[in-house]
């Protein structure tokens, strides 16, 4: 009893403080590495397993923005160019939608870090209100977080649920997701393109316009930001092993919508651990829809929810309030439209 209340204050600090406090909202990885290490220290979860993989779980995702982000300096000027050199030839809408379209199923492929390293240069370069900036960033990231999860490259979330459902009765395969929700997310991905690129969310004020040509940053600023990714991921590696004992023990025990609507905590827990937790061969298929569809989109509606949130959050600098303003509308409308085609149509 004393873990699940330690655990739920702890919960609520964490959704709560990077609204209230400007210093946490700017400092939200160290701040959740700190509750982190408070979870594991209360839940009695510490052990060699759970230190190296804090240790070792952000090194191939830090590698990939560390790679990504070495060629982003070193061809700078020529993909400046070349963003500027397309965007001068078809309308900004049709190039945003393109833009969000492209990752967000490309993310499947290229995996939704890549992607979302791509996103945070294109942004970066376009002339831009930095309210249209941030409200395309946000949709982005749910197009990328959805579209990831057609196959195993995409994000953790979709490896740790083929590799629980490889064995029988499932057989798991490389496109056993994208058949088992392709119909589902493609359209999702589309839409989020139509409405990155409307009226609504592209603004046309010329006011505080900032884009366009771009210094490059130096390399110091390339290795900093990697260590700010490392650190953001063992936190949620932390926050996420804490917090596996009250989901094995309560959540799975729920039924199906109302799992549905709890996963929403996967908007600050990373959703790959509460797949580990709930994804099992003993699901039906619709179970397992239901499981996948609410932590895809409930990632989207927080910083901490998916690894594209944090890369492009932390390059544009977009504080969680700034995030949670358009991603939490956003989030509670596609998990209602999800959830009446889900629980009412299929």
């Amino acid at each position: 009893m004393f873990e699940v209340w330690a655990l739920s204050i702890i919960f609520l600090i964490v959704l709560v403080l990077p609204f209230r406090v400007r210093w946490v909202e700017h400092n939200l990885g160290p701040f959740l590495f700190l509750m982190g290490l408070i979870a594991a220290t209360v839940t009695w979860s510490w052990d060699w397993h759970l230190v190296e993989e804090a240790a070792t779980t952000p090194i191939p995702i830090t590698a990939a923005v560390l790679v990504a982000g070495s060629v982003v300096h070193i061809f700078h000027q020529q993909l400046q160019r070349l963003i500027l050199w397309i965007s001068d030839r078809i309308s900004l809408r049709l190039f945003i939608f393109l833009v969000v379209v492209f990752l967000g199923l490309a993310s499947s492929i290229i995996s939704a870090i890549i992607a979302a390293l791509f996103l945070v240069t294109v942004l970066e370069i376009l002339p831009l209100v930095r309210r249209s900036r941030i409200n395309i960033t946000v949709i982005a990231c749910f197009a990328i977080g959805m579209g990831a999860v057609l196959t195993p490259l995409g994000e953790p979330l979709s490896t740790i649920t083929v590799s629980a459902l490889e064995g029988e009765p499932y057989y798991a395969g490389f496109f056993f997701l994208t058949d088992l929700l392709g119909y589902l997310v493609v359209p999702g991905v589309v839409a989020m393109g139509f409405l990155a690129a409307s009226p609504l969310i592209l603004s046309s004020s010329p006011t505080d316009v900032s884009g366009g040509l771009q210094l490059r940053e130096s390399y110091r600023e390339v290795i900093k930001w990697c260590i700010k990714i490392f650190v953001f991921v063992a936190a949620l590696v932390l926050l996420g092993e804490s917090f596996s004992v009250l989901i094995e023990k309560y959540f799975i025990k729920l039924d199906p919508w109302v799992l549905y609507w709890i996963n929403t905590v996967s908007a600050i827990l990373d959703n790959a651990t509460l797949a580990a937790a709930e994804i099992g061969p003993a699901l039906s298929v619709s179970q397992i829809k239901v499981v996948l569809i609410s932590l895809m989109i409930s990632g989207g509606m927080l910083i901490p929810g998916n690894i594209p949130n944090i890369i492009a959050a932390d390059k544009l600098q977009i504080g969680m309030r700034e995030w949670a303003s358009v991603a939490v509308p956003i989030g509670v409308v596609l998990l209602s439209v999800y959830f009446v085609v889900v629980f009412y149509i299929l």
